[in-house]
């Protein structure tokens, strides 16, 4: 298997990757691409499936395809950002941008009448996780209310894998994982769609046929061929949400094993033996057969790091240098990252960012540090909300972009006085999806050893102690906050 390639394709919120590897893991080449995300309202957030994921997707692949050299290409997995809504025709066209994961907050009302009407711990039974602003079932019903004529010529409900799947093979398919998201119409312990449910939160639509993201689904088709560069009838994967994807690229398939993902938003994927139901968290289905895993997803965390860099101006090593000559508790600032609402463990779509303590005396070096630590704290907050429900974290890996530099990570260790494992790749979820790809098409790849840990970051005794008087007042400032935060976001929805 010397001579065989795999490729691998993730969208993301904010930029698209892609890396061309061996069958052993090597990364021959990989390509990245930024984008754009739209905000057309408060609490929305969507991107255009043709011209962010597909463009992106073909610029990649391009890229990619050059450096595979005589070698053969033994398949492609995908992931995207998830779990998203793109409405489609019977050819699988959008009819109006994708409504993006638990970021958009538009159908709060939508939740509360399933709720009402399906009961909200039946929903919780069922589906392993309560109605939030994550769920697709209140964003099909927001679609159906709001834009009726869109909902009339739906006839495909598309993800952003399932909508690249579909592009490519004229497949009609979504993982197992991805369909656990879209409560409350999948069964999670059936592995199957809820067929009462589905029909009463999308009537009149046909649902995608069902696989593992470890599953060939179909093979590149001739005109897709000619668009992209690709071998016609290359094998596809079913592809699948990029978090899981990213956890498969570092060995997290152990109950136990628990992936801390430092991306755009901060994302946790755990292993579990069995599915658990907690209402501040998700439960769903792994990335490979018959798995399940618990999940938790903060809104922001390098969205705001991107923010503040906007504001100051400079490159992020510049920020990341003034905040490291910081001490711990950033001379007496506390910040809460709610700049776009929460989700877990809150799941308060109208919790807003604080900056508490805040003086003339304090420069961007603390205001940088301060937004670290917030997410540090946050992180901290839903691992313990995670052990709670019964399934503690033995083992963490730390993975994606805000892993570079160091000082997020030692923050992050200090913080919940855990030790995390840094693996040799840290690419992202391209990286897992070339893996998957090459389970699916039986190529000789080993999950186990595809990317070895490489390092690991320690926490400091005394840091963890400085840091648990913080975290306590951390806890107390949303609480203290929290209608001051909720009038001001309505304020922010009337003026738009």
């Amino acid at each position: 298997m010397a001579d065989v390639t795999l490729l691998g394709i993730d969208i993301g919120t904010s930029g698209s990757k892609g890396v061309l590897t061996t069958a052993s893991g090597k990364v021959l080449a990989r390509a990245e691409r930024g984008h754009a995300t739209r905000y057309p309202r408060p609490g929305w957030v969507e991107h255009d499936p043709e011209e962010i994921w597909w463009n992106d997707f073909t610029e990649l692949i391009a890229e990619l395809l050059p450096a595979a050299g005589g070698r053969s290409l033994a398949g492609l997995g995908l992931s995207g950002i998830g779990p998203v809504l793109v409405p489609a025709d019977e050819c699988g066209s959008p009819l109006r941008p994708a409504i993006l994961y638990g970021v958009d907050t538009r159908a709060t009302t939508e939740i509360s009448e399933l709720e009402e009407e399906l009961g909200g711990t039946e929903i919780l039974r069922h589906g392993g996780s309560a109605l939030s602003s994550q769920a697709i079932g209140p964003k099909i019903r927001w679609l159906a209310k709001n834009e009726p004529e869109v909902y009339r010529n739906t006839s495909k409900l598309l993800m952003c894998g399932s909508y690249l799947v579909h592009r490519l093979t004229g497949r009609y398919v979504l993982d197992h994982h991805s369909a656990s998201q879209c409560d409350p119409i999948y069964d999670l312990r059936g592995g199957r769609w809820f067929p009462d449910w589905a029909e009463r939160v999308a009537p009149g639509v046909e649902l995608p046929d069902l696989a593992w993201p470890t599953e060939v689904v179909g093979h590149v088709g001739r005109r897709a061929a000619a668009e992209t560069g690709l071998p016609e009838g290359l094998p596809v994967t079913a592809g699948t949400v990029d978090a899981w994807a990213e956890a498969a690229s570092v060995g997290v398939r152990e109950p136990g094993d628990l992936m801390l993902m430092y991306g755009t938003t901060m994302f946790f994927v755990q292993v579990v033996r069995e599915p658990l139901a907690h209402p501040a968290l998700w439960s769903t289905r792994g990335a490979y057969p018959d798995t399940y895993t618990l999940a938790a997803g903060m809104a922001t965390s390098g969205a705001v790091t991107d923010w503040m860099r906007g504001l100051f101006g400079g490159e992020f090593g510049e920020l990341l240098r003034a905040a490291a000559e910081v001490p711990p508790g950033s001379r007496g600032l506390l910040l809460l990252p709610y700049f776009a609402g929460e989700r877990t463990p809150v799941f308060d779509p109208d919790a807003r960012g604080t900056v508490c303590g805040l003086t003339t005396a304090h420069g961007r070096g603390e205001l940088y540090r301060a937004a670290l630590e917030g997410i540090a704290y946050g992180v901290r907050h839903n691992l313990e909300v995670m052990a709670d429900s019964g399934a503690p974290a033995e083992r963490l890996v730390a993975v994606g972009g805000g892993t570079t530099g160091g000082l997020w990570t030692r923050i992050v260790s200090d913080v919940t006085g855990r030790p995390q494992s840094i693996p040799a790749e840290t690419v992202g979820a391209c990286y897992g999806d070339a893996l998957l790809a090459g389970v699916a098409t039986n190529t000789a790849v080993d999950p186990r050893n595809w990317n070895p840990v490489v390092d690991t970051v320690e926490p400091d005794e005394a840091a963890t102690a400085r840091y648990a008087e913080f975290y306590r007042h951390y806890r107390k400032l949303y609480e203290s906050t929290v209608d001051t935060a909720h009038f001001l976001a309505a304020q922010q929805r009337r003026v738009g």
